[in-house]
């Protein structure tokens, strides 16, 4: 398995589009409310990407994906394509997820917004994703084995009554958009990869309200969950440090409760 181990200016790099990626979730949100459609959302994010940061999306084009960002909303799990014809409403829950190319290297992150008012439901799915994300975030060091990150995940999700996607995962980034490894976020074979300062990927559980299955629609991106219930997903770009990780897309909103996982060297 090739496991591309990044140098220290390929993690400068990283940063900025990181930080970045992160930006456009941070710019984003004011406009995340109900009546705006998701073609709308889409067109704010491109301009933002393309004119006010000089960057590219890595999106927009990548295997045929037509639009710059992924919007999934509700029973959507990832890959919804933005259109001007799916209108937000109060309470749904919306994942936006933003790819930026800089300098030739990726920054990729995602999060949850909700629309107006929550559902106790779509509150309480958005929240223990983000806290799965988190409890793994703050396991990240050097010399652990990644089959114990998607274990903990499993274990912390299906605890709480949920339940975790199994077709996609979270992935090694940096020049190439998916590089290896496969970071999965439950408890499977690893290939054997122990964690090494200087591995980039991201981790991106996807959780269901209910059974973890999944149909693919007839335009090829748009994954739902098999039995219509909703889905949330929270994602973040990192590196492996000396002991412990740097969150590449981490925003402004998360730094306080984040601040025991950052090592900046």
């Amino acid at each position: 398995m090739a496991i591309t181990i990044k140098t220290d200016e390929d993690i400068q790099k990283m940063r900025v589009a990181g930080r970045l990626a992160a930006e456009v979730l941070e710019m984003i949100e004011p406009y995340v409310k109900a009546g705006v459609t998701t073609g709308e959302l889409d067109r704010i994010c491109h301009e933002h990407i393309t004119v006010t940061q000089q960057a590219i999306s890595a999106c927009l084009g990548y295997h045929g994906f037509p639009k710059s960002v992924c919007i999934s909303v509700n029973d959507v799990i990832c890959h919804g394509i933005p259109s001007d014809d799916k209108v937000l409403k109060e309470g749904d829950i919306v994942n936006i997820d933003v790819t930026v190319i800089k300098d030739e290297f990726h920054g990729d992150t995602s999060k949850m917004f909700i629309v107006g008012k929550p559902t106790i439901q779509g509150e309480r799915l958005c929240r223990i994703t983000q806290e799965s994300l988190y409890l793994a975030l703050k396991m990240v060091k050097p010399g652990i084995r990644l089959r114990t990150i998607g274990k903990a995940i499993q274990q912390f999700v299906e605890g709480n009554d949920y339940s975790v996607v199994r077709e996609y995962c979270g992935h090694g980034i940096g020049r190439v958009f998916h590089e290896e490894p496969h970071v999965l976020h439950y408890d499977a074979d690893d290939n054997g990869v122990v964690l090494q300062k200087g591995m980039a990927f991201t981790i991106e559980p996807m959780v269901n309200a209910g059974d973890y299955r999944i149909r693919t629609m007839k335009d090829g991106w748009t994954v739902k969950t098999k039995d219509h219930g909703w889905s949330a997903q929270y994602e973040h770009t990192i590196v492996v440090t000396d002991n412990g990780c740097e969150i590449m897309t981490l925003r402004k909103e998360e730094e306080a409760h984040l601040s025991a996982v950052l090592v900046n060297e």
